[in-house]
């Protein structure tokens, strides 16, 4: 099983837009879930948006909702993750992460994914 691998981040001024991509791991059919999670300095982990690979449902965290929108292309095995109006508070190291199931109640749940690739950084300035 290879690690997701992600790319895209980079500076950017609050109320721009900024296009993250997952070079998502190992047979993503089926039940498979890829996530994308983000920590903060001095922060836990936390939950931005997910996607089920077999039926393309997506979810996000409140926090991202209207802003952030998550989707995949299956012929390239990559996940996306659009991200507009970005305010300083986006800040942090993004990840992407992957697992071979699905359970709506362990979605945002760092614990319960199988495969991490190493972080991005996205930097918002004021």
């Amino acid at each position: 099983q290879v690690q997701p691998e992600e790319s895209g981040g980079r500076l950017v001024q609050a109320g721009g837009s900024l296009r993250l991509s997952c070079a998502a791991s190992g047979r993503t059919s089926g039940t498979y879930t890829v996530a994308w999670f983000r920590q903060a300095p001095g922060k836990e982990r936390a939950f931005v948006a997910a996607i089920r690979w077999s039926s393309n449902h997506t979810y996000s965290a409140d926090s991202v909702k209207g802003r952030f929108t998550i989707s995949r292309d299956n012929a390239k095995n990559m996940v996306y993750l659009q991200m507009n109006n970005l305010k300083p508070e986006d800040t942090a190291v993004y990840f992407c992460a992957s697992k071979p199931a699905f359970h709506i109640a362990t979605m945002g749940a760092v614990k319960s994914y199988s495969f991490w690739g190493q972080g991005i950084q996205v930097t918002v300035s004021s």
